[in-house]
């Protein structure tokens, strides 16, 4: 039986894009676990090997699209988007959380999966550090919002930021706390 995980990074951020990961492990990998509970040194080498000896796909959904259809349709729609690139058709694709996206392949939605599902947990860590890495970069654009180290989220200096410089082309409009 071919299984694939796919979830979901980057919902309650203030910035940037969400993220979406599915992954079809080719043989249990060590150490897997939802990637919130991993250091980035962990996350970032579990990362490598996920990549090197998985099968996977990634897709992001940006922050203006995120405005337009709202994070809930933005999520589903990354997950999506991960599920159908996937050059296997998986025989079950096990979904993080309570929503599980139109693909046309059998989706069951598990709420905090990514502690519990293997694959699950493989597509949270691709997905996040895939996500940083991109804040990281957007970081050297912007660095008065401190995306290097909050990822987008909500932090004080980000907030703060927000009020003292404005918004980028990166903020999600639709949040609270961009508007300010």
């Amino acid at each position: 039986m071919i299984i694939a995980g796919v979830d979901e990074v980057g919902r309650g951020c203030l910035a940037g894009p969400v993220t979406a990961a599915a992954v079809i492990l080719n043989h249990p990998i060590e150490d897997l676990k939802d990637s919130k509970l991993l250091s980035i040194k962990k996350r970032e080498t579990l990362s490598k090997i996920i990549k090197r000896d998985s099968v996977f796909t990634l897709a992001s959904v940006d922050n203006n699209e995120i405005d337009t259809i709202n994070i809930h349709h933005a999520s589903l729609k990354a997950m999506q988007e991960a599920i159908i690139k996937l050059p296997i058709v998986p025989d079950i694709v096990y979904v993080d959380g309570k929503f599980i996206p139109d693909v046309g392949v059998n989706c069951k939605a598990i709420v905090r999966g990514d502690k519990l599902i293997k694959e699950i947990s493989a597509a949270s860590i691709i997905a996040k550090v895939h996500r940083d890495e991109f804040m990281k970069k957007l970081d050297k654009k912007f660095p008065v919002y401190g995306f290097a180290n909050n990822k987008g989220y909500g932090t004080k200096q980000h907030l703060n930021a927000l009020k003292d410089h404005g918004y980028t082309s990166f903020h999600r409009l639709s949040y609270k706390g961009v508007l300010t």
